[in-house]
């Protein structure tokens, strides 16, 4: 049995059936690329070849009676692809409305706990004649980073690409009984002392975060956010949208402006957001301010775990009517926050981790989400901004040539809208997912970006 770490087995305490913690993949595909065409039984033939070879699709929690610490994965034995592969239509029309829609209603179905914590649905019948998959994984399995290193494994540079070499990582042995246990007990004996190693740490870092934060120094404050009505108690109820622009203009500004990526994707953000905002009147005399997972894969000194991500705070100058100002304004206060960021130890929000308690996150996530305190404190954030590196070449997906790949991130009590960035053979693709009470229609946003996209354009010096 492989152990998760405190990080992932977090995403499985934390999740309720209003805050579900899967993280989504709409792809759409040209399957006339498919060598013979494409055909749903030849189509999963060559999945199941990959997902063979591939131990994370097969691979399912564990919690043994006598374990007191976090779960495990363990292979399943009982494996069937039928219980993860769905063959669906998109209602008529079948246009990007129709398909959104399906796409939200598939993101507010829980995964099965009992199987390999993932589900992949074919969508056919849309009117341009190509196919989407709507693809599920937990977060406890996942992250930005090994999400798309999964799906790359399914994917090749030409259309009948073999299937990967990869080594044979099957974890095939069943949990010994009295091996958990004594295991467990070590670690539940030993975490007394490894809270102690962990709070010098802590106590240093506080003050001198604090101090960087009040010196002006620093990321924007928790709790500091203007509300709006994405900031509220949330359901299981969800909404979906999209929008592709070239990644060769996104580039196109980076130079111009002297700044990075990064700056030019929290602009074009800020900007929809502005014009989303003040379409609904509600557009803040502050900035909005958004939490940025970051990956420490490079940085971590762990092993082991599926989640190596840490978070910083960015402000978002949506109060700022000049798209030019806005760019300037989030290239310094990024470099800032990111300072600030790389104080902390990178591993630090892993090992803290370590000490979570499934039953007290379980209660502490359904009484917040009961007495709606998300309306009664300040604001923490606004939402949840990713930008996820993708593939800069054409990928072919089981023969099928990628078009899109629209990632969709979960929502959470108090921040209602998701907003991931994922790069894509020239292009840049962003995925919305947003909780249907608190923005039921996502397309004004979605919308928004090319129009965000070229007032940078017309802004840029050099442009």
């Amino acid at each position: 049995m492989q152990r998760l770490s405190g990080l992932d087995a977090s995403f499985l305490y934390l999740e309720t059936s209003s805050q579900l913690l899967h993280v989504c993949a709409l792809v759409t595909l040209d399957g006339s690329t498919m060598p013979g065409g494409y055909a749903f039984d030849r189509f999963q033939e060559r999945l199941a070849e990959r997902v063979a070879l591939i131990p994370e699709f097969r691979r399912k929690l564990c919690k043994p009676l006598l374990n007191f610490t976090h779960p495990g994965w363990i292979e399943d034995e009982e494996f069937d692809l039928d219980h993860h592969v769905h063959r669906i239509g998109v209602p008529a029309p079948g246009d990007r409305h129709e398909l959104a829609e399906l796409c939200a209603h598939i993101a507010g179905q829980p995964l099965d706990r009992s199987r390999p914590l993932w589900e992949m649905y074919v969508i056919e019948g849309l009117a341009d004649g190509s196919i989407a998959l709507m693809v599920k994984m937990h977060h406890a399995g996942v992250d930005g980073v090994s999400g798309a290193n999964l799906v790359s494994h399914l994917a090749g540079l030409a259309p009948d690409a073999p299937p990967p070499r990869l080594e044979d990582r099957r974890n095939t042995t069943a949990p010994n009984p009295l091996a958990e246990l004594r295991e467990s007990v070590t670690a539940l004996v030993g975490r007394p002392v490894q809270a102690a190693k962990l709070l010098p740490g802590l106590a240093a870092m506080v003050p001198r975060w604090l101090g960087r934060t009040l010196r002006g120094k620093g990321m924007p404050v928790p709790f500091t956010a203007p509300r709006t009505s994405l900031n509220g108690t949330i359901t299981g109820h969800r909404s979906v949208a999209y929008a592709q622009v070239d990644l060769a203009d996104v580039k196109r500004i980076k130079n111009a402006f002297g700044v990075t990526v990064n700056d030019v994707v929290l602009a074009l953000v800020a900007g929809a957001l502005r014009e989303f905002l003040a379409e609904r009147g509600e557009l803040p005399a502050d900035p909005l301010v958004a939490t940025v997972p970051v990956s420490v894969h490079e940085r971590t000194e762990r092993a082991g775990g599926s989640n190596k991500v840490s978070a910083f705070f960015a402000s978002l100058p949506t109060h700022l009517a000049d798209p030019a100002a806005r760019v300037f304004t989030l290239a310094e206060s990024n470099r800032v926050a990111k300072a600030h960021h790389h104080s902390i130890d990178a591993d630090m929000l892993q090992d803290w981790a370590q000490f979570a308690a499934p039953t007290v996150f379980g209660l502490a996530v359904r009484a917040y989400s009961a007495l709606r305190l998300a309306e009664r404190h300040p604001v923490v954030h606004n939402l949840v901004i990713s930008n996820v590196p993708g593939p800069p070449m054409p990928l072919y997906l089981l023969g099928a040539r990628i078009t899109g790949m629209y990632p969709l991130g979960p929502v959470f009590h108090g921040a209602g809208l998701n907003a991931t960035v994922l790069s894509n053979a020239g292009k840049v693709d962003i995925g919305l997912l947003g909780a249907r009470e608190l923005v039921p229609d996502l397309w004004g946003l979605a919308d928004a970006f090319p129009q965000a996209l070229q007032e940078l354009l017309a802004a840029s010096p050099r442009a």
